[in-house]
């Protein structure tokens, strides 16, 4: 027994209750009850019950958990009387014969019990775990001391090569990186889509009466007479079920209805892809993408917007409406009689200018779609003849973001989907129209090809390419335009060339001519012993021809200057200007100062020249970014907008030679690329490098004339 401190009997029970009433102890399988000697009933059944189910052999003893009940003294009396000691093999007790209680325990120990001998058996039982570690120290005549031995060695390689490796974060802790784990959870996004159908009045019909129509003979074809019907009843009514009539019936039911379903879908698809139809669909479209983008159109071309009557439903409301408005004119005609006020003096009121807002550039719409989407905008040209038509280049400045390209041909009449796709092979770096062939349109791309396509077709082949000629560019084409040129003396002599610059310096026609070899210049920085020149051509970024001498052009480099050049003279430039520290994105004429022109830089600077002039008249910086292009408006010498990375600039001479006049800056990880101002309105179209082109109106913006 186990007692606490405060003298409580705190022993604990076991866990097994014998019924003593279950069955009679077998004599000759009973130990003496001085085996039992100082120990109680319970401790002494929860010994032999510990000892029974840990699986020993018979005569082993196993102690309890309790050292307090261990057997003082243990002797092996047998029934049959003989004193030998106990065997394991004659010892054998099972459970169910201790049936022991602690009032029969009461024998008293001779002397000769005390001094006789009793052989007791201790096994060990099965080890519970209960806390396992395994260990850290390995035996070297283990068997897997060779793979210990191999993993210590890597494990001290990799710690020799850990100082000053990338694969290596330096921690608070002196342990490795541990692996990645790999989790797996269900990403896939179910997806619910509404299925319907059209259906027509015809079709409920058809379907609601197809088990009223009569069944048609494959054999004769024709229909069976009211008595013959009547006959062929009173034939089945003695011959053959009449199951079999019905059968037959709905046979040839189901096969008219597949017949007939059949067919409506056969013509329904001829439809479908009928020309005319086809042309109904394409006028459809064009009258609800008016409706849909009418109030941005009537903006665009400056023309007013048209209301919708049927969007006020509430009549009350609207009737309501304009009595409180008849009203409030009839009280403010009263209050005008009561003060006596002129209405000459009203007039003149209402005739002062009010406060003009500030310019501002109003977004009005986007060109784009699936297909542009992260293609960035290269290069905008307009039809020469069609002022709705706009055809877009969309390609990649970038020598490691290369992709194929896309040449797209906008329509105002329909903002969400271009007319003409032209899928090409590189990126698309340059565009033009023809002026003489309207149809046809020039694409320069990033490998030094050019290709020509027809709009008017629905073919995306291209119409003319220059990959099979022998003189085809070796650097992307920067910049493309189709000119005339005098070519005769009469007056139908002016002829219509396409002029291609590229990056390997060479401005040649698509007819094979060499127009110029741009050479670099000496710079004023002398070489260092040994260096030399990889090529002897300057690297061509774009061009400009002359507005009114087609035969003059500047041509922007690589190295930061601008050469004057002229058709007539392929050897020699007529002048070079210097003043960019960058490559020269983009140089234009001022269409009303011919004498003037722009140029655009990478070194963050917009330089206007005059061109007998050496030096810059004027240096423009507003921020600290690539100006990628810039262009004269088309309605003021003193006018011109310029994109860099981060915003779009209008910029009014006339109003300020330090700051731009009007500046929207680009969203978040966006860059603006290109710049084209509208023909006939007041918009300016931005392209991005994510291929979207917005279209913006120049509002509050008074534009000087362009006489001045």
């Amino acid at each position: 027994q186990v007692f606490d401190d405060e003298g409580k009997d705190v022993t604990p029970h076991p866990l097994f209750h014998s019924d003593p009433d279950m069955l009679v102890p077998r004599q000759g399988k009973l130990w003496a009850s001085s085996a039992c000697f100082g120990a109680t009933g319970p401790a002494f059944l929860s010994s032999f019950s510990t000892c029974q189910t840990s699986g020993v052999h018979a005569g082993s003893v196993s102690w309890p958990y309790s050292s307090s009940s261990l057997l003082s003294n243990a002797t092996a009396a047998p029934l049959n009387g003989t004193a030998e000691p106990a065997s394991p093999q004659d010892t054998t007790v099972s459970l169910t014969d201790v049936r022991v209680r602690q009032e029969e325990i009461t024998e008293e120990v001779t002397k000769k019990d005390l001094d006789g001998r009793v052989d007791i058996y201790l096994t060990e039982t099965e080890t519970l775990w209960i806390l396992a570690v395994p260990p850290v120290v390995l035996s070297v005549e283990s068997e897997d001391a060779g793979r210990v031995l191999e993993q210590n060695k890597i494990y001290a390689d990799i710690c020799k090569n850990r100082p000053g490796n990338d694969r290596f974060v330096e921690k608070m802790m002196q342990t490795l990186n541990g692996a990645a784990k790999h989790k797996e959870v269900q990403c896939d996004k179910i997806i619910m889509e509404d299925k319907g159908t059209m259906v027509t009045s015809r079709d409920l019909h058809n379907s609601f009466n197809i088990s009223e129509m009569e069944p048609v003979s494959r054999a004769g074809g024709s229909r069976a007479t009211p008595g013959q019907r009547r006959k062929s009843h009173a034939t089945e009514e003695h011959d053959q079920p009449v199951s079999v009539s019905l059968d037959t019936g709905s046979t040839t039911s189901t096969t008219i209805s597949e017949n007939a379903a059949l067919a409506r879908i056969h013509k329904e698809q001829a439809v479908l892809t009928s020309e005319n139809f086809q042309q109904h669909l394409f006028s459809m479209e064009r009258i609800l993408m008016e409706n849909i983008f009418q109030p941005q159109l009537a903006a665009y071309w400056q023309l007013p917007v048209l209301r919708d009557p049927a969007l006020t439903s509430d009549t009350r409301g609207t009737v309501a409406a304009i009595k409180e408005q008849h009203n409030k004119e009839k009280k403010d005609k009263e209050e005008q009689k009561e003060a006596l006020v002129d209405p000459s003096i009203l007039l003149e009121l209402n005739k002062t200018p009010a406060k003009t807002a500030p310019p501002s550039l109003e977004r009005l719409w986007s060109y784009m779609c699936n297909l542009t989407n992260g293609h960035s905008v290269s290069s905008m040209a307009w039809s020469k003849v069609n002022p709705d038509l706009l055809a877009v280049g969309y390609g990649a400045f970038d020598f490691k973001e290369q992709k194929k390209g896309l040449a797209c041909c906008w329509s105002l009449k329909n903002p969400r989907w271009p007319e003409r796709i032209f899928p090409c092979e590189h990126g698309v770096t340059a565009l033009d129209f023809s002026t003489s062939s309207p149809k046809l349109l020039a694409v320069g791309m990033y490998d030094g090809s050019v290709a020509i396509f027809d709009v008017r077709s629905r073919n995306t082949a291209a119409f003319l390419d220059s990959r099979d000629s022998s003189n085809n560019h070796t650097g992307p084409v920067w910049q493309l335009r189709w000119v005339e040129q005098d070519r005769g003396t009469s007056a139908d002599g002016r002829k219509e060339r396409l002029v291609c610059l590229s990056a390997d310096g060479r401005v040649n026609a698509l007819d094979c001519t060499d127009l110029m070899k741009i050479k670099r210049t000496e710079s004023e920085k002398k070489n260092l012993p040994g260096e030399a020149l990889l090529s002897r051509e300057a690297a061509g970024m774009c061009f400009d021809f002359h507005p009114k001498d087609t035969n003059i052009y500047l041509a922007g480099t690589e190295e930061g200057l601008i050469h004057r050049c002229s058709c007539l003279c392929n050897e020699h430039f007529l002048e070079t200007y210097r003043g960019h520290t960058g490559p020269v994105y983009k140089v234009a004429w001022n269409p009303f100062s011919t004498d003037m022109f722009l140029s655009c830089s990478a070194d963050w600077s917009i330089i206007l020249w005059h061109q007998d002039s050496q030096m810059p008249i004027l240096t423009f910086h507003s921020a600290t970014a690539f100006v990628h292009d810039i262009m004269w408006s088309p309605k003021s010498a003193f006018v011109f907008a310029a994109v860099n990375e981060s915003s779009t600039e209008i910029w009014d001479l006339s109003a300020s030679t330090l700051n731009p006049t009007i500046s929207r800056f680009a969203s978040p990880r966006v860059t603006f690329t290109s710049v084209l101002f509208a023909k006939n309105t007041d918009c300016l179209l931005v392209g991005d490098s994510k291929g979207e082109v917005s279209v913006f109106e120049l509002q509050n913006l008074a534009v000087p004339g362009s006489a001045q």
